[in-house]
């Protein structure tokens, strides 16, 4: 019964393009989505070598779709419960609409979303007086087999004069059209004999596997036809040092900023080119490394490497992909970073390809006062912007497994958080009527110090402080603000907060409030409530009582202590600030 239900489906995919014709409301079966491109291209392979009609496309958000069609919506419902019913795809798998994708990463090449665009079919006729039912339909043409330009003699003879190069360059143009699968070694046995006789029969030439001068040119025309609206030059940029092929028609040099060279987009394409070129050593290029990933233009999924001498920085978003290369080599660090759209990948990877090859280093660095007059930014690191995190806030160390209490405002809407920036987040709870979150750190943390909230009862008008990043992390360390504590309880008599006659700043909140001892009152709230803002000099903190049946809540038992001897400011700002963490929130 299987192989007849899959019977059923195959030719219903084969009547699918006459359908097309008569029903605009195409639909997709979506069988799957991956957070990067990588997962999504190691997953459709497979679902290719099984499957008819496997299309990928970018959803947006870092995610790609893997999807079946296109059909018409009765058609794709069949597919569907066929497909299911046999376990060929997920169970999840669903009905989505032409509406649901963006560009296309799979087949390579392929625009399936404007191919399969209902179009305005001219009107039919039939000869005055004819019955429609009796017109017959005109034979469809015969390809001609063009004749050859040279005997199978003289093709093998002019192939013989062939370099080992240019034997490479046909299996790699054989490979790229899809008739040759074998290993690139210039060594023309039945593989690849086969694939050029296959190549033969598909452009209308007669099959011999030996191909003609013409035929070779063809070839390599087809080839690099993807090519050719790049205008690719080779660009001797004695300023940097490095000479390379570059896509001169859609990006020309801009500006120097060391240590880059900027060759920026002149097209439609948002592409960008960064030559590397500075003095240095292994830090200089563990340095780099560092900081590109700081980037915007280096999205954060991708794979990435790093030793001595050499590093390798690729990034993929949904929109956009980058590839870096260095190498340290006589003291210089060397490299280029191609950032080109996603979706396009067959071309990227053969601009890729040639830019690699062609890479090579003349005398001299980029002058380190190259481009000294640009107005310097704390946002932009050599005319780059800095990836920023759209919130921070200021949180607090609460168990030396790393937990952090922090305000619930920075959690919202989060596509990840981060603890000082470098270590990635989860919320274990969220309290929204109190405005407390919990986070638990992806790896454990070793904090220098971590919160005793204090159970006595804490004197009005008593010295408190509270620590945190002010300025969103801009000073690198948290400072601390001093006040009073003004109250008790709420305005409204909330017995779970405290007022306090302290200036802080929205940067501050989620930070940890703190007695003369150092001892932990509660955690400072946003200066803006319930769509209010406070006046200047007033803050609510969320009472340490409070906090702590949050933290039960989620499993933590916080340390506690009575004690409310006062120490020297100087121990109260380093016991503070050492629990005291950046919160951020990114997109």
């Amino acid at each position: 019964m299987t192989r007849i239900l899959t019977a059923l489906t195959l030719a219903i995919l084969m009547m699918a393009p006459a359908a097309r014709a008569q029903d605009d409301g195409l639909a997709w079966v979506q069988i799957e989505a991956q957070p990067s491109l990588t997962q999504a291209q190691q997953s459709i392979r497979g679902y290719a070598a099984e499957l008819q009609d496997v299309n990928g496309f970018s959803l947006g958000g870092g995610w790609y779709g893997i999807a079946l069609g296109p059909y018409t919506r009765t058609d794709a419902e069949q597919v569907l419960r066929v497909y299911r019913a046999e376990g060929l795809i997920p169970r999840d798998s669903y009905i989505a609409d032409s509406s649901d994708y963006r560009q296309q990463f799979w087949p390579v090449g392929a625009n399936t979303l404007a191919e399969a665009a209902p179009e305005t079919a001219a009107p039919q006729t039939t000869p005055q007086g004819q019955d429609e039912n009796l017109a017959e339909a005109a034979p469809a043409p015969v390809p001609e087999i063009e004749e050859p330009d040279e005997t199978p003699r003289e093709a093998r003879a002019n192939e013989r004069e062939l370099t080992r190069e240019e034997r490479t360059e046909l299996q790699e143009a054989l490979k790229w059209a899809g008739f040759y699968g074998g290993a690139i070694d210039a060594a023309f046995g039945r593989g690849t004999r086969g694939a050029m006789a296959r190549w033969q029969s598909a452009n209308s030439f007669e099959e011999t596997g030996i191909l003609t001068t013409l035929q070779r040119a063809e070839l390599l025309r087809q080839y690099n036809e993807i090519l050719e609206d790049l205008d690719l030059q080779v660009v001797r940029d004695e300023g940097a040092g490095i000479e390379m092929s570059l896509p001169t028609g859609v990006v020309e040099f801009e500006k120097y900023e060391p240590p880059f060279a900027h060759y920026s987009a002149t097209d439609d394409i948002e592409a960008k080119v960064l030559l590397i070129s500075q003095e240095g050593n292994e830090n200089t290029l563990a340095g780099l490394y560092d900081i590109m990933q700081t980037l915007e233009i280096v999205p954060e999924t991708g794979p990435r490497t790093l030793d001595r001498r050499a590093f390798t920085l690729i990034g993929e978003g949904a929109l956009t992909i980058s590839h870096t290369q260095a190498w340290l080599k006589d003291g210089h660090v060397k490299g280029f970073t191609l950032i080109w759209p996603a979706g396009d990948e067959e071309r990227r990877m053969r601009l890729l390809g040639e830019m690699q090859e062609s890479f090579a280093r003349l005398d001299g660095v980029l002058d380190p006062s190259a481009g000294v007059g640009t107005e310097p930014s704390i946002d932009l690191v050599s005319g780059l912007e800095v990836r920023k995190p759209k919130l921070s806030r200021s949180g607090f160390y609460v168990d030396s497994a790393g937990t952090v209490v922090t305000t619930a405002e920075v959690t919202e809407s989060c596509g990840k958080i981060t603890i000082d920036e470098d270590y990635e987040a989860r919320v274990v709870t969220l309290n929204q009527d109190l405005g407390i979150a919990v986070l638990r750190p992806v790896e454990s943390l070793a904090p220098m110090n971590v919160a005793a909230f204090q159970k006595a009862m804490p004197r009005l008008q008593s010295d408190v402080a509270v620590a945190g990043y002010s300025y969103g992390g801009v000073l690198g360390a948290p400072t601390l603000t001093f006040g009073q504590l003004a109250e008790l309880q709420g305005l409204n008599g909330e017995d779970t907060l405290k007022r306090l006659a302290l200036a802080a700043l929205e940067g501050d909140a989620g930070g940890p409030v703190v007695d003369a001892g150092g001892a932990v009152l509660g955690m400072l709230l946003p200066h803006r409530q319930n769509g209010r803002q406070l006046p200047e000099g007033v803050s609510f903190a969320a009472d340490a009582e409070a906090v702590q049946r949050v933290l039960q809540e989620a499993g933590v038992s916080p340390s506690a202590t009575t004690e409310q001897e006062q120490i020297a400011p100087e121990i109260l700002t380093n016991r503070a600030s050492s629990m005291t963490v950046l919160v951020s929130c990114w997109e």
